[in-house]
C-alpha cells in the first residue's frame, strides 16, 4: 500500500472514531443536567382511590397529599428494598390472607405486617419481635407463650390471631380501621389521648407523633406499589419471587431434648427446622407441662 492510501485509510478511521465518540457523548449526557440522558426521576401521580380497608385517603387536604406522596416516592424509588418486599410478600401473603379472613381482619392488614417486620426475623431496638412485631408484655397479655425456650410471637398463625384481636378491639374503640392501624403503632391510649386533646375523631385531622403519621401512609403506599408493581417500574418473572416449601403439621406433647436429632428424622437439618418453626428459640423443647405443640415439617 502506498503512502497516500495509508494516509487516507488512517484519516477515515480517525473521522469515524470522532463521529462515534461524539455520538456516544450526545446519547450519554443531557446538556441541561449532570446525569445520564436516560436517568429520569418521574414525579408520581397519586391515584384517587387510595384507601386502607375501604377508608379513603383525603388527598384534597394539602398536608395529607404531601405526606402520601413522600411515602409513595420512598417506596417506589428505593428500588432494591421495594423489590425485596415484593419477593417476600409472595412468600408470606398466601399464608396470611386466609388467616386474616379466618380471624375477621380486612385483607389490607397484611401490608401492616409487612411494614412492621419486612418479613424478616429480627427484633426491633425496643424488643418487638415476630412478623407482627409484638412487645413481650402485649404478647403475654393476649395469651402468647414467651420465654427463652418458646416465643409464640414467631408463630404466624398464633401471632396473626392476636394481631386480629388487638386491631378489632381498636377498630371498635375508634370506629375506624385507619385509626386502629395508627393505634397499632402508638397504642390505643396514646392515640385516644391526642384525639381528645385536639377534639378530632379522624386520623387525617389529628396531629400525631411523626412515626405514627408516616406509619399508616407507608402501609397504604406499600399496598399501592405491591398491588401494582409494573405500574411503578418493578420488572420480574414469577420465578424471581420467593416461596415457602409445602409443609405438614405434626403434634408433639413431650419434650424434645435435641432438635437437631429430631429434625433429621424428618429429613431436615437444624437450620431448615428453624425456618419452618422459628417460635422454638433453642435446640430443645422443654415442655414440662406436656402442652401440645404443632410443628411443621416438609412434605416428602
Amino acid at each position: 500500500m502506498n503512502k497516500s492510501l495509508r494516509f487516507l485509510s488512517l484519516l477515515s478511521i480517525l473521522i469515524i472514531a470522532f463521529l462515534f465518540y461524539n455520538g456516544i457523548n450526545k446519547n450519554e449526557t443531557d446538556p441541561q443536567t449532570s446525569t445520564h440522558a436516560t436517568y429520569k426521576i418521574k414525579a408520581l401521580k397519586l391515584p384517587n382511590n387510595l384507601n386502607l380497608a375501604g377508608e379513603r385517603v383525603p388527598l384534597e387536604i394539602p398536608d395529607v397529599k404531601e405526606r402520601m406522596e413522600r411515602e409513595l416516592l420512598v417506596n417506589t424509588y428505593w428500588q432494591s428494598n421495594g423489590l425485596l418486599l415484593i419477593k417476600r410478600a409472595n412468600k408470606y401473603f398466601p399464608i396470611l390472607e386466609p388467616l386474616l379472613k379466618k380471624y375477621g381482619l380486612p385483607d389490607d392488614f397484611k401490608f401492616l405486617a409487612l411494614a412492621e417486620s419486612a418479613f424478616i426475623d429480627e427484633t426491633s431496638n425496643v424488643g418487638a419481635a415476630g412478623m407482627w412485631h409484638f412487645m413481650k408484655a402485649t404478647g403475654k397479655e393476649y395469651g402468647l407463650e414467651i420465654n427463652s425456650n418458646v416465643d409464640e410471637r414467631y408463630d404466624i398463625e398464633k401471632s396473626t390471631k392476636v394481631a386480629a384481636e388487638y386491631l378489632k378491639k381498636s377498630q371498635k374503640r375508634f370506629n375506624s380501621w385507619t385509626l386502629a392501624a395508627a393505634a397499632y403503632n402508638a397504642g390505643n391510649y396514646g392515640v385516644s389521648r391526642r384525639l381528645d386533646e385536639q377534639e378530632v375523631t379522624n386520623y387525617y385531622d389529628a396531629k400525631l407523633p411523626d412515626e405514627t403519621e408516616r406509619y399508616v401512609l407507608r402501609i397504604i403506599a406499600l399496598k399501592e406499589v405491591i398491588s401494582n408493581p409494573k405500574k411503578y417500574g418493578f420488572v420480574f418473572e414469577n420465578e424471581d419471587l420467593y416461596t415457602l416449601p409445602e409443609t405438614r403439621t405434626i403434634k408433639v406433647d413431650t419434650a424434645i431434648s435435641n432438635i437437631t436429632h429430631f429434625a433429621k428424622k424428618f429429613g431436615m437439618n437444624y437450620k431448615e427446622f428453624k425456618i419452618h418453626n422459628p417460635w422454638l428459640r433453642e435446640n430443645k423443647l422443654n415442655n414440662k407441662s406436656r402442652k401440645v405443640y404443632e410443628i411443621k415439617v416438609p412434605i416428602n
